[in-house]
């Protein structure tokens, strides 16, 4: 889930930098230091604007850096477990696929994909329901359920999230409609 938050900093200023417009340093120094982290609620930031120079810097002994506070708008996206979740397929594999949603991939698990034995077609990376007839192949449209997050905080994009589409209301968005239309006739 996307969040809009206002977040107070620090961001630390070589000494090299000093004597260049601190504002407009701030602002790249904060927008490289915290776009892409994730931070202790377990939310990524995504985006940080309107940037502000909060009171005086400081100096640590020995480092001679200027640490500096900053408050900040951020986009935020919160992974939550159990929350339902679209994205498309951007993977087929032997053992699953990646599904893109948001700025994270997840794995939804050949177990998880459906409640039908499934066949691996790995030629054309597909995933095949052995009764069903119902493929799942890359640029699917998909709703599934989060069921276990472990996050990375050093490198987000290697976080491990489990995904499950094995419940009603839950699929690729094409069979979502179609047992939709099935319960309507």
């Amino acid at each position: 889930m996307y969040l809009k938050v206002r977040r107070q900093d620090v961001v630390r200023i070589a000494p090299e930098r000093l004597g260049e417009d601190i504002d407009k340093l701030a602002e790249e120094l904060t927008q490289e230091t915290f776009e892409g982290r994730i931070v202790g609620d377990r939310s990524l930031i995504v985006l940080t604007a309107n940037i502000k120079v909060e009171g005086e810097g400081r100096i640590v002994h020995g480092d001679g850096a200027v640490y500096q506070n900053v408050s900040y708008d951020a986009i935020t996206f919160k992974l939550e477990n159990q929350e339902v979740i679209e994205g498309t397929v951007c993977e087929v594999l032997k053992f699953g696929a990646f599904i893109r949603f948001g700025p994270l991939d997840g794995l939804l698990h050949i177990s998880q994909v459906m409640d039908d034995h499934i066949d691996i077609d790995g030629d054309n990376q597909r995933l095949i329901g052995k009764e069903s007839k119902r493929d799942l192949k890359s640029e699917a449209d998909v709703r599934a359920r989060i069921v276990t997050v472990s996050v990375n905080e050093r490198s987000p994009r290697e976080s491990k999230i489990g995904l499950t589409m094995r419940q009603t209301g839950l699929g690729k968005l094409e069979w979502i409609e179609e047992d939709l239309n099935k319960k309507e006739e």
